[in-house]
């Protein structure tokens, strides 16, 4: 049974808890998402940011910065899930490499549990198209000018948030885009405002986003004179996450080593 000190916290909770967060701190990425408890705790250093949209609303956002600043930035875009304890804790990994990482909310802090596909399906339908545009580019605006940033910013988003971190690109001045197995569906009129190159990780076995979605991106890409580079893993959709039942350990290895390279080229 856990003893009370005298200011009514349980001690051991206490080092446990900071256990825990010296850990997260000393391990591997994947093992940290694939951890519920090593991913609360990495989630835990990030403060919670909320400004104002074009269009009247307010949002919020999960942001981790790195020991020195100025730095450049990356914007993430959370899975149909929402932005959970494994979203945060890839930023919280961005801000050990250097970066000022901000994890957007798109669904105002609403969340679907694993497994609650439903769910998640329902709160990725009630994202209005318009009011989506005005969160990305409010977020990418509010990067591009904070006082610690250098102005530099790349986007990354996963399955919705993939689809989602391209139309930032597409909305606002973006150096670098990273999109995993995400919607990209666009002509080339709409890619031309295209500022930076885009990275695109898909699978092989991936139904939703196949091979036709993305031979037409490529053609679009190349209409519009745009710079990509796209990878194709021999796996399924969602295999970059650990909490899932098609992750595949080297694949998703494999594109976050490509993902950090390409950040590395062009936002430094």
């Amino acid at each position: 049974m856990n003893k009370i000190s005298p200011n009514g916290i349980f001690p051991n909770v206490i080092s446990r808890r900071g256990m825990m967060k010296g850990l997260a701190a000393g391990v591997p990425l994947a093992a940290v998402l694939a951890d519920p408890l090593l991913a609360r705790a990495a989630a835990e250093k990030l403060e919670t940011v909320t400004i104002a949209t074009s269009d009247g609303r307010r949002v919020s956002g999960a942001l981790a910065m790195p020991e020195r600043t100025p730095a450049a930035s990356v914007l993430l875009v959370h899975e149909w899930w929402g932005l959970n304890d494994q979203i945060r804790a890839v930023a919280a990994d961005f801000a050990k490499q250097g970066y000022m990482a901000l994890a957007l909310d798109m669904y105002g802090g609403q969340l679907a549990g694993a497994g609650e596909r439903d769910a998640a399906r329902a709160l990725m339908k009630a994202v209005k198209p318009e009011e989506g545009v005005a969160t990305v580019a409010a977020w990418a605006a509010w990067l591009k000018e904070h006082v610690k940033g250098t102005g530099r910013l790349g986007t990354v988003g996963w399955c919705f948030g993939g689809g989602w971190s391209l139309n930032t690109a597409v909305h606002a001045p973006v150096d670098a885009c990273v999109v995993y197995y995400g919607r990209v569906n666009k002509k080339a009129a709409e890619l031309a405002s295209l500022k930076g190159p885009v990275l695109g990780h898909f699978a092989t076995r991936d139904q939703w986003i196949n091979q036709q979605m993305i031979d037409g991106f490529e053609a679009e890409m190349t209409k519009a004179g745009k710079p990509f580079t796209t990878h194709w893993y021999e796996a399924d959709h969602a295999f970059a996450n650990p909490t899932g039942s098609r992750y595949d350990k080297d694949d998703a290895k494999l594109s976050w080593k490509r993902t950090t390279a390409f950040f590395r080229k062009h936002l430094a």
